[in-house]
């Protein structure tokens, strides 16, 4: 056997090795990237959360939107019940009386005495 002969069997013998460790790593590849129980399926599952993440972010942010608005008009209706009340204060204060608390009767009574001629 010559020395030509000894490199042609190392050659082989490293082709062998190479071509079993592609046909292993083909086969881990093939079972990383399997939708239903690889890596890819862990992929599709998040990419699935994600979105629906996204959407919950959206709907939170356009409901604390909408929260914001409606708490900003009800702090503008009482800063002017506020200022009213601070009116009457005034008023009430120059006058030099105490004014008696108004009579609070419900809409409806209020309307049958207007009616009937009570008021």
């Amino acid at each position: 056997m010559t020395l030509e002969h000894v490199f042609q069997a190392a050659l082989l013998v490293a082709s062998l090795g190479l071509g079993a460790f592609c046909l292993i790593l083909s086969r881990r590849l093939r079972r990383l990237n399997d939708l239903e129980t690889g890596l890819g399926g862990a992929i599709a599952v998040m990419a699935s959360e994600v979105d629906r993440l996204d959407r919950a972010i959206r709907d939170a942010k356009a409901e604390a939107t909408a929260a914001g608005q409606a708490l900003s008009a009800e702090i503008a209706a009482a800063r002017k019940e506020r200022a009213l009340w601070d009116l009457r204060q005034k008023i009430t204060q120059a006058q030099g009386t105490v004014a008696p608390p108004a009579q609070v009767l419900p809409l409806r009574r209020l309307r049958k005495r207007v009616v009937n001629g009570d008021a």
